[in-house]
């Protein structure tokens, strides 16, 4: 069995969160930005994972399969919502949607 140090985990799980930020941030499409989320949530579940293994409680790795669960949820909803916006608009780019609108 090895071991990570806890600050290696929280320092991956904070890099891992910064890029899926600035995903949502620079990136205009709609599927990227969605990508970026799922990015951001997983870096969230590491880190309760890391604490978790930390401290010896089971609770992080609980909240991460509530956070997996809620992952999955968003990405059915989303994926839906992108559908239905590519078959109105024909476009994913969040710049052409928001010009469309006035």
């Amino acid at each position: 069995m090895t071991f990570v140090p806890f600050e290696s985990g929280l320092i991956l799980a904070a890099v891992l969160f910064l890029l899926g930020l600035i995903g949502v941030l620079v990136r205009r499409n709609i599927i990227f930005m969605l990508l970026s989320t799922e990015i951001m949530l997983n870096a969230s579940g590491l880190a309760f994972v890391t604490a978790s293994a930390r401290w010896m409680q089971p609770e992080g790795q609980v909240m991460f399969i509530f956070i997996l669960a809620m992952a999955a949820a968003e990405v059915s909803v989303g994926l839906a919502l992108i559908m239905q916006i590519y078959h109105q608009f024909k476009t994913l780019d969040t710049d052409t949607l928001n010009n469309m609108k006035g």
